[in-house]
């Protein structure tokens, strides 16, 4: 462990700033979540992007959402196959333990991942073919996505690409036996939405998909 350093000293102030404010202002509440344990309504499933903080975007508290995030805010297919499979223990702990009411994939434009799913898929990205690339094996996830979009204008296929990323998620977390159980008894609800990071709005889907509105 001799690798392991001290934490940077802006981060060591805004905790210390933490710790004397929302901290010191809530320690009840946080008491009580430690003491009660969680029982958040939602798990969201978002990108890693340093950009998209779904906390601030709902106004959410510590102990509200189940958050798992992930490149590109992917969810594969069901695959009890003995591999290591954070998403999917994610997926199953909120579904079979935490029994969250809704679960949510937010997508978002501009995802570095999405991008690159699209180069690698177009013949544009060689290296992210490669087997050793963590990054283009977890994009081959997308790879339906693109197949649906390849035809259309060469400057919309990202952008359809960003939702295809919500859409199949969705799709794949229905290959979840626990989910489509959930799903059909009425005690789960999937939701899909893309965030628009420069203009700060989001989008809904609708009718499986075929319609996107904003909410």
């Amino acid at each position: 462990m001799h690798n392991v350093r001290p934490l940077p000293q802006y981060l060591v102030s805004r905790y210390h700033g933490w710790k004397a404010t929302a901290y010191a202002e809530n320690s009840a509440w946080y008491r009580r979540l430690a003491e009660d344990g969680q029982r958040p309504r939602a798990m969201v499933i978002s990108c890693c992007d340093s950009r998209v903080h779904v906390t601030s975007i709902f106004g959410a508290d510590s102990g509200e959402f189940f958050i798992h995030r992930n490149i590109a805010n992917l969810v594969p297919p069901h695959a009890p196959d003995g591999q290591q499979h954070g998403t999917s223990a994610a997926v199953e702990y909120a579904v079979a333990a935490l029994r969250v009411a809704h679960l949510i994939v937010v997508g978002h434009t501009s995802c570095g991942g999405v991008a690159g799913c699209h180069a690698m898929c177009s013949g544009q990205a060689p290296e992210l073919e490669e087997k050793s690339s963590f990054v283009g094996r977890w994009m081959d996830i997308l790879r339906p996505g693109y197949e649906r979009v390849k035809d259309l204008p060469e400057d919309q296929q990202v952008s359809a690409l960003e939702r295809e990323a919500v859409l199949v998620s969705i799709g794949n977390l229905m290959t979840f036996p626990f989910v489509e159980s959930a799903v059909t008894s009425g005690e789960l609800s999937l939701h899909g939405l893309v965030h628009d990071i420069r203009e700060g709005t989001l989008w809904q889907a609708e009718d499986g998909g075929r319609r996107w509105i904003a909410v």
